[in-house]
């Protein structure tokens, strides 16, 4: 049975195959078959084969890269498809001729596999029209690997009528838009083992740097921490960028490989850095100060010993058949997400002499290195460099903008801004007519001067040249970093950057293309100046090294001298001492000494008891951006709640204009707990002016309006950040009865309890407390039960049994008297945000993992307490108001947001009829822990819900709530 949607090309092709199979397979070439086959075979698909709608580079649908064969390997794939715009593609597909039998041919599923797993694209396609196959190129490549390894389809040419509508369904760019290409490559997700590129290519730079590392040590007896760490980072940063440029047709091929051939490879190699360094005009080739390099010059790596057998083995690895990686796919935000991770680590020297590679202590801290997603990237910058930049700038104006990211790490962000800027001025060419920006001369190829804005493609198209790229990188691109191996990790970022698609623009006299960055990337400490050390004697290099003072002004003079404008339309660019926009992701949770936090006391208005980084970055962004400026980062959300914060909370309301706030997705950090938004806002005053607030964090991306006046009315300044402005105006009307429940209650954490491994070793003489803690028989006097948080649901206590050894050996006892008696007992991680607490009077000792509470007077009844906090309302309330309602992965309740719940006046009758609720509710639960039928359970379960809603509709009524109101809170928004 044949496909009724099958176009008649396609009948056409399969025809036309069918009768010419055996000439086609000992004479068509490639070229020949995807001109007259596989073009055609996509186009009916409904892919923009040839570029017809007459798309940029930026903007076609297909890109195509003829083949260069080196030993018998194409070196780039021979189609790549994308529905939207950008760099990023769907799927790759790689043509072979009739004769190269792809069902069974190693070499081309290897080459597909490697193409598709450096490129992060799950799912890619080899064909030479006789068979489709199509690959999961998710799980790292061998050269070993079968033909079939991966392959998750296999369809002969005989079949494509029969199965169209199958082929159509995932490949068809209709089917990419709608996400069906998406379902089908999640579908298959896991059926193999899979390795990421990023997580490959860590794995093995992190092996290149022990090797060197140690290796250097050895044989340079004289060399120090410093100069070890910049020499490792240096040879690793080289070989990868000659290796990238070697496989961009940038550099010759194979001319790493061909060196570890013979002795002296280090020899050999330098001599290709010595070459490079007149090429490029880069620091990172850079061995001889020069009057108009900025950057210091390299006279500590040339001058090493490095063993042959170290350097053969890093370079044969990046080479075809050892190496599943194509360079010339791996994205420039996959490459900086490995380095982020690389850079978490540093090199130490033992007493011997001897290399050792260790976490850095801020990532030990942290639980490790979180690199910032691209879609986080581009959103702040489109809102922040793409606010200040509207359709009637020129190139000329676009030139004065200065940007800056003041803790750059890899260099994400800055990527991300110049990759903007890159499309912006593409754009701006062709729109006013590209042909006028072309250097016409009657040499081929003819190098183009800086100041000549595109090229040709030769299809049609056209791109941005080198030295625009470069022009715009020197002009607009600024960054600092406390990290030297950071620093230099974001100029080979960058320097990558300018060199995608240069190929061909790199002829004779053509010399020293790339742009020094010594004047816009910098080391430094930017929260710290050089007063740092008035005051203090002497203090050592060590000390001195370890703070890296940064004086901003003296280093960057360009961007904090007046400037005069030649337009007057962008003295709104350059009519302020400052940058233009500031973005990043300033770090939190750095480790900081005594004298640190005193200096950052007194420099920062910010600066609070709780001292973290990241609110003195923003404080000093301000500082440094110009009037109106803008600025844009993500970080830690708690900020918007916490009382450690009200300072910097009121510090944003007083100091700048608000423009956004985006609560981002859980786990916007893969492994990180931490739950952040995006904050921009530019220099400037205006508490009547609207900013937003969107949710991210949900199905539907909501977004709500308010104004810094609405936030500076609020208790401590506290930003709604995860409430409608209708949850806002509830949580006022429920706050404005003022009465605390801290006035009818105390309250107490429990204790910690260690285990094996975890904690402090227990006494000598005692049982481990992972043995007591699932103890089930008590073999001491000094035994008390023992209870978690897992035991407390609401209104219901389910001890599993398990004692603890209570006494003052533990981490922190508390006094015995809140282990007997009538108390709540609240479970400290809420379910779903649901407060979860139940009444015992039990000699129960709780771990740490609950709240205890009793109260200090006979005001109220215990019960009636209860009801009160296993309510909505109150779980409604501690949501919108307390950051830890929804920090990290286990939102908890804690003490002092207890303690701070407001409670309603009541009446007797109001008060008593609470307490009848919450003895029926007690009574049913306790009744259903000892039912034995399905029939029974199921009455029990029906008369608590109606019990509950009968609680929830009393608390309603004791806060006065409208009809509206109680949708609010059940959700009914």
């Amino acid at each position: 049975m044949t496909s009724q949607t099958a176009p008649a090309s396609i009948h056409k092709l399969v025809e036309t195959f069918e009768q010419n199979l055996d000439s086609y397979r000992s004479t068509k070439n490639e070229t020949e078959l995807r001109r007259e086959f596989l073009d055609k075979f996509f186009a009916a698909l409904g892919w923009d084969v040839a570029n017809e709608k007459a798309y940029d580079e930026q903007g076609k649908e297909v890109v195509h890269e003829f083949s260069v064969e080196v030993s018998g390997q194409q070196k780039k794939a021979d189609y790549a498809f994308r529905v939207g715009r950008g760099d990023r593609f769907d799927f790759l597909v790689e043509a072979k001729k009739p004769s190269v039998k792809i069902e069974s041919n190693q070499d081309a599923a290897f080459q597909i596999r490697r193409y598709g797993w450096s490129a992060k694209l799950p799912i890619n396609i080899l064909t030479d029209f006789e068979h489709f196959a199509v690959y999961d190129c998710r799980a790292k490549p061998s050269y070993n690997d079968k033909a079939s390894t991966g392959r998750i389809l296999l369809i002969h040419y005989k079949e494509y009528v029969e199965r169209w509508d199958e082929i159509a369904a995932i490949f068809s760019p209709e089917a990419v838009r709608q996400g069906s290409f998406a379902k089908y490559a999640e579908g298959i997700k896991g059926k193999r083992g899979t390795a990421d590129v990023d997580d490959a290519f860590l794995q093995e730079i992190e092996r290149w740097r022990e090797l060197l590392a140690k290796n250097i040590a050895l044989r340079n007896e004289k060399i120090d921490i410093a100069g070890l760490n910049y020499a490792v980072q240096m040879t690793i940063d080289r070989i990868v960028f000659l290796r990238i440029c070697e496989e961009r047709g940038i550099e010759p091929e194979n001319q790493l490989q061909d060196i570890i051939g013979s002795d002296g490879v280090y020899a050999e190699l330098s001599e290709l850095f010595k070459r490079a360094d007149t090429k490029y005009n880069s620091g990172l080739f850079h061995f001889k100060q020069e009057k108009e390099q900025a950057s210091r010059a390299d006279d500590l790596t040339l001058d090493l010993d490095i063993d042959d057998k170290v350097l053969k083995d890093i370079i044969s690895n990046l080479y075809y058949p050892k190496s599943p990686y194509a360079f010339l796919y791996i994205p420039a935000d996959i490459l900086g997400q490995v380095y982020e991770r690389f850079l978490g680590k540093v090199i130490r020297l033992t007493a011997g002499h001897n290399a050792k590679v260790e976490e850095k202590p801020e990532v030990r801290k942290a639980g490790g290195v979180y690199y910032t997603p691209t879609y986080i990237v581009d959103y702040i910058v489109k809102n922040t460099v793409g606010r200040i930049i509207n359709s009637t700038y020129t190139p000329k104006e676009v030139a004065k903008l200065k940007i800056v990211d003041p803790a750059c790490g890899s260099g994400t962000f800055l990527l991300g801004a110049y990759q903007f800027l890159l499309d912006w001025h593409l754009n701006w060419y062709v729109n006013d007519d590209a042909e006028k920006w072309v250097k016409q001369k009657a040499l081929t190829p003819a190098p183009l001067p800086a100041g000549e804005g595109v090229r040709r493609t030769g299809e049609g198209g056209y791109r941005l040249t080198t030295s625009k790229k470069k022009e715009i990188l020197l002009n607009n691109i600024h960054g600092v970093d406390i990290d030297a191996q950071a620093v230099e990790v974001t100029k080979l970022s960058l320097l990558l950057k300018v060199l995608e698609n240069a190929s061909g623009q790199l002829g004779l006299g053509m010399e020293r293309v790339l742009p020094d960055l010594g004047n816009n990337i910098k080391c430094g400490n930017s929260l710290i100046g050089f007063d740092y050390f008035e005051g203090q004697l002497s203090p050592d290099e060590e000390e001195r090294a370890r703070v890296n003072p940064f004086d901003w002004k003296n280093e960057f003079p360009q961007v904090f001298q007046p400037q005069t404008s030649e337009v007057s339309k962008t003295s709104e660019v350059s009519g302020r001492n400052g940058f233009d926009v500031v973005i990043g992701n300033p770090p939190y949770g750095a480790e900081l000494t005594n004298d640190d936090i005193e200096y950052l006391r007194k420099k920062f208005s910010v600066a609070e008891y709780q001292l973290d980084t990241y609110p003195l970055f923003i404080e000093k962004s301000l500082l440094s951006v110009r009037q109106k400026g803008y600025c844009g980062f993500i970080i830690p959300s708690a900020w918007t709640a916490s009382k450690f914060d009200k300072n910097f909370r009121q510090f944003l309301l007083s100091k700048t204009k608000l423009q956004n706030l985006v609560v981002t997705p859980k786990r916007t950090f893969e492994d990180a707990v931490v739950e952040t938004l995006i904050l921009t806002f530019t220099n400037e005053l205006a508490l009547d002016s609207i900013f937003s607030i969107e949710r991210w964090d949900k199905d539907e991306h909501k977004i709500y309006q308010f104004t810094q006046n609405d936030i500076s009315k609020q208790e401590d300044f506290v930003f709604p950040v995860y409430a409608s402005p209708a949850e806002v105006n509830l949580v006022s009307k429920i706050r404005a009865s003022k009465i605390e429940l801290s006035e009818y209650a105390d309250a107490v954490w429990g204790v910690k309890i260690y285990q094996i491994g975890k904690g402090k070793p227990a006494q000598k003489g005692y049982e481990s407390e992972e043995k007591i803690f699932h103890s089930e028989k008590k073999t001491k006097a000094t035994h008390k039960p023992l209870i978690g948080g897992s035991g407390i649901k609401r209104y219901e206590i389910n001890w599993r049994g398990g004692y603890v050894d209570y006494g003052q050996w533990l981490a922190e006892p508390r006094t015995p008297d809140w282990f007997s008696g009538t108390r709540i007992l609240i479970r400290e991680v809420t379910a779903n945000g649901i407060i979860q607490a139940a009444v015992t009077d039990t000699d129960f000792v709780f771990s740490n993992s609950v709240d205890g509470l009793r109260l200090k007077n006979k005001k109220v009844d215990i019960r009636f307490m209860l009801g009160i906090l296993n309510s909505k309302l109150i779980s409604f309330y501690h949501l919108n108001t307390s950051a830890n309602a929804f920090k990290g992965a286990f939102p908890k309740v804690l003490i002092k947001d207890l303690l701070k719940i407001p409670l309603p006046k009541v009446t007797s009758d109001q008060h008593d009829k609470m307490v009848s609720l919450v003895e029926a509710m007690l009574a049913l639960h306790k009744s259903l822990a000892v039912a034995q039928s399905p029939a029974e359970k199921e009455r029990l379960e029906r008369q608590i819900r109606v019990t509950d809603r009968e609680i929830d509709g009393l608390v309603y009524e004791l806060y006065g709530l409208s009809e509206e109101e109680i949708k609010i809170v059940e959700g009914g928004e």
